[in-house]
């Protein structure tokens, strides 16, 4: 446990606790371990190192080479060279902007981090780290641009700090968007063994009056965007009904093949450039909702404003079967179901009627899998017709 040394009986001259990070270089890219330094006269004792109060700073070092590539596979235009080691600097000229407006977004990846720990298949955390942020920036009509992201652990573990990070420099460049910060703390006694916490900040930019929400009306199209599976919301309650079947994050999956664990830790996908080309090249997209904690129920009128409602066909695509099995081991009911997971839609784009056509292809065309699911209509709410389960 690292404690701040305070002085003891005058035999301490001062005592100074520093947290200043050891920040990790992939070009842009510093990481950090905090750093203490202590002053005092000589009291025959043997002295303590930082390592004795279990922070490595060697440990961290290394963690800097080993991310470089990835980080620097995230390059795009707009990052600086020629950084010092307390920020990152971005240029929006240089990035194709002329009348920018600034959007910022945090997240992180919750309870779901409980099942990378206990499997140790953390390769895929850092991809849901960025999902949850740069999911969030599209729906305000904003591009992301650059990405930092926050590390935390007890101890140091050199293996699973690169897999992780890795994973979140993959992410961003599926996104199109620089890795160009992040701190990795190193706290002793703050976390048991294995464990460790993330949190990702992502600002993104659009030119001036392209926000959105922006002319969502009457008769309006949803055009909703498939998940891959529970994405990064409603794991306590994943994790209660995993527990209540009796399986463990090794048994055989019951709905796919590989184990359990698996299956519920595929990575939230990243909607980012299907989004992007859609809001770009169609002139038909005047809301995005991200579906997130919340489900359909919560997130949807996100998008809308002020008296409009929206209509959803429940048998306009097909439940993926890890929410039939979650809604049977549970006994949940298709209420619960739709306010707590997204599914089987991660995304959903609010469009012109008569320009939903290309908006789906324009998804499509990036890899995704869509179904028109509904429409906007006077009054508030989410009114649902067919069946979920």
């Amino acid at each position: 446990m690292v404690k701040v040394v305070r002085p003891i009986r005058g035999n301490l001259r001062s005592t100074v606790a520093r947290a200043k990070a050891l920040r990790y270089r992939a070009r842009q890219h510093d990481y950090g371990v905090m750093q203490m330094a202590t002053t005092g006269k000589n009291t025959g004792k043997t002295g303590l190192t930082y390592a004795d109060a279990g922070v490595d700073i060697d440990a961290g070092n290394t963690l800097v080479e080993r991310i470089k590539p990835a980080a620097k596979r995230t390059n795009r235009s707009g990052v600086m060279a020629g950084l010092g080691g307390f920020g990152a600097m971005f240029d929006l000229k240089g990035a194709g902007f002329k009348d920018p407006i600034l959007v910022a977004a945090t997240d992180g990846v919750g309870t779901k981090l409980r099942i990378a720990i206990d499997t140790g298949n953390v390769d895929g955390v850092g991809i849901d780290l960025v999902a949850m942020c740069v999911n969030d920036l599209v729906c305000q009509g904003a591009e992301p641009l650059f990405f930092l992201d926050y590390f935390a652990t007890g101890k140091l573990e050199l293996d699973q700090a690169t897999r992780i990070i890795n994973g979140i420099a993959k992410g961003c460049e599926l996104s199109g968007c620089a890795l160009i910060g992040g701190e990795t703390a190193e706290m002793p006694g703050m976390y048991p063994e294995g464990d460790f916490d993330l949190a990702g900040f992502s600002v993104g930019a659009m030119e001036r009056g392209g926000e959105l929400p922006a002319g969502v009306q009457e008769g309006d199209v949803l055009v909703g965007v498939m998940s891959n599976g529970v994405h990064s919301n409603g794991y306590s309650l994943v994790r209660a009904i995993v527990e209540r079947s009796g399986l463990g994050w090794d048994d055989d999956c019951p709905w796919d093949e590989g184990t359990l664990g698996e299956a519920l830790l595929a990575p939230t996908t990243l909607y980012v450039k299907g989004c992007v080309a859609a809001l770009r090249d169609t002139g038909g997209v005047h809301a995005f909702a991200h579906i997130t904690g919340g489900g359909l129920t919560e997130n949807v009128p996100r998008a809308l404003p002020w008296g409009l409602g929206v209509n959803i066909e429940l048998n306009a695509w097909p439940l993926p079967p890890v929410f039939a099995w979650l809604a049977q081991q549970g006994g949940l009911d298709a209420a619960e179901m739709l306010k707590t997971f997204n599914c089987g839609m991660g995304m959903v784009a609010v469009c012109k009627r008569d320009r939903a056509q290309a908006v789906g292809d324009t998804f499509e065309a990036a890899g995704h899998t869509v179904a028109v699911i509904g429409e906007v209509v006077a009054g508030e709410g989410v009114r649902y017709t067919g069946k979920l389960l």
